[in-house]
């Protein structure tokens, strides 16, 4: 039986993609933080979506899969082999063998058939990414930084998870970095990430991306029982504001609380005390979103969704618009 195992640092994370390119970062020498790796990427974001391939509207809060390892790319100067493939088997074979050869390896992964992970936790979602650190005859040795502690998943059930089909579908998508620059330009490529998220959410000029997805969301959600099967489909979808708010990588604040710390952090690396002051601003945002978390949460359970409750919640969310326009303002002119 065939056994590699490559020693490898298994931690939790706020986000699966940034803790996946935060960890093989750090496996490679590269100490930077998951908070700094999101904030490099201007991972911060907002849009209000619907479209055929969505049963209901959603809203996201972050960049689009993918985008955070190719701004990091981008602006450090980090180069990554990234691979996808027509078919299953060599999907496999290429996974072989850069486990072979002592690369710890990130795959894109339905995170249904993620096995180690809780039941009742476990959806559809193609956008989830794992690291593969060793491999024997039956089953692949994993780091998830959504699970407390290394994990193990059947070959058969990784070949499904890497090859599934629908909307992100994965076609067994990998990468490992193969170059780390010597002297990266971390002050060039805070400030290059600030002004990017800044623009995205203040200066897109699409309406229903950044703040102004914002303001789309808030105006819609009054409409949402509508559109809604029956009471309990709207439950369901208005407790999902709770759920991609808090649960779904975000590490809580709808990755504000992230973003905020990500401030803290570059503060002391571009030697500008005012982003500091900028990170309680955007903590206290997180505190407001998280309130709206809370909130949806508890109308949803109760099943209390009449149309003043509702009117409430877009309310609330109104004026979450208007605090994130105000901030990314008067952050896009201290970093401009």
């Amino acid at each position: 039986m065939e056994l590699h195992e490559i020693p490898f640092e298994h931690r939790m994370a706020a986000h699966c993609e940034t803790g996946t390119v935060t960890a093989l970062l750090n496996h490679a020498g590269m100490q930077l933080t998951e908070p700094m790796v999101f904030g490099i990427a201007g991972g911060i974001f907002f849009g209000y979506l619907k479209s055929p391939d969505f049963p209901f509207p959603m809203f996201i809060l972050r960049s689009k899969p993918g985008d955070i390892r190719k701004k990091i790319s981008k602006r450090l100067g980090v180069k990554f082999r990234e691979q996808t493939f027509r078919s299953r088997e060599q999907g496999e074979a290429a996974l072989d063998e850069a486990i072979r050869q002592g690369r710890p390896t990130a795959v894109q992964v339905d995170f249904f058939y993620m096995d180690y992970m809780p039941e009742w936790q476990r959806v559809h979602l193609n956008a989830h990414y794992v690291i593969v650190f060793g491999m024997n005859g039956s089953h692949y040795h994993l780091s998830d930084s959504y699970y407390k502690q290394k994990s193990q998943l059947e070959r058969q059930k990784m070949l499904t998870a890497r090859f599934a089909g629908g909307a992100l579908a994965p076609k067994g998508m990998m990468f490992y970095p193969v170059h780390i620059p010597e002297n990266p330009d971390y002050e060039k490529a805070i400030i290059t990430g600030i002004r990017k998220a800044c623009f995205n959410m203040i200066r897109l000029p699409i309406p229903f991306l950044g703040v102004k997805g914002i303001r789309k969301f808030a105006g819609k959600v009054v409409e949402w029982p509508a559109i809604a099967r029956n009471m309990d489909d709207l439950a369901d979808r208005v407790i999902k504001i709770n759920i991609f708010l808090e649960d779904q990588g975000t590490g809580g604040g709808g990755f504000r609380y992230m973003y905020a710390t990500f401030l803290q952090q570059a503060a002391g690396i571009v030697n500008d005390e005012r982003l500091k002051i900028m990170s309680k601003e955007i903590m206290e945002i997180g505190d407001k979103w998280r309130n709206i978390s809370y909130f949806a949460a508890k109308i949803g359970k109760s099943r209390d969704l009449g149309p003043e409750r509702m009117k409430e919640l877009s309310a609330m969310i109104h004026a979450q618009a208007d605090e994130e326009h105000k901030f990314f303002t008067e952050l896009y002119k201290l970093v401009k």
